[in-house]
């Protein structure tokens, strides 16, 4: 079956529990390629959103200060719990993940100069970067038939990849463009 950006979400609005223990698997699940994964639990299993509702909300997250993921769990428990639903999205993604983190810590302390665990993470760091261009790929697929996002996504990668221009500056134009655009293209 191939993906839409037309994929109905899910009728009935999750719960403040199915919002915490959804975010809870991601957050336990994925370490450093979260993103990935995020997009597939809410778009393709969940359908709470459709491929285009994932990747404007992401955009929108992108934009604000702090991780990305952090913020759509806070914006998706916005959307439909209120601030309980943002407040459950978010312990449920950063509680159990920041138990492990603090076991890992401890644990690293204690083996960080072992040759095999550098290799370690120098595999997790190639895996993780794999992640973040199958997550882009399939980020594109939404925007197949709107030229207009697909180039604000191209110079977008132009500016940060090639250019080199700081994410803020960079944010900050391609904003002004896309609003520009959406405006221009408005009946």
């Amino acid at each position: 079956m191939s993906e839409s950006s037309a994929t109905p979400p899910s009728p009935a609005a999750p719960s403040l529990r199915q919002l915490f223990l959804g975010f809870l698997v991601l957050g336990l699940s994925a370490f450093g390629g979260v993103l990935p994964l995020v997009r597939r639990s809410l778009v393709e299993q969940r359908r709470w959103l459709s491929a285009e509702e994932f990747s404007e909300l992401l955009g929108l997250c992108q934009f604000l200060p702090g991780g990305n993921v952090i913020n759509l769990s806070v914006a998706v428990g916005m959307r439909f719990r209120g601030p309980l639903g943002a407040l459950a999205a978010l312990l449920g993604l950063i509680g159990g993940p920041s138990l492990v983190v603090i076991g890992l810590g401890v644990l690293y302390q204690h083996t960080h100069e072992d040759p095999r665990v550098r290799h370690l993470f120098t595999g997790l760091a190639a895996a993780a970067a794999g992640l973040l261009v199958a997550m882009a790929l399939k980020m594109i697929l939404p925007l197949r038939g709107r030229p207009a996002a697909m180039l604000v996504a191209a110079l977008g990668c132009v500016l940060i990849a090639v250019l080199r221009v700081p994410l803020l500056p960079a944010m900050l134009a391609l904003t002004g463009l896309s609003v520009f655009i959406a405006y221009r293209s408005e009946p």
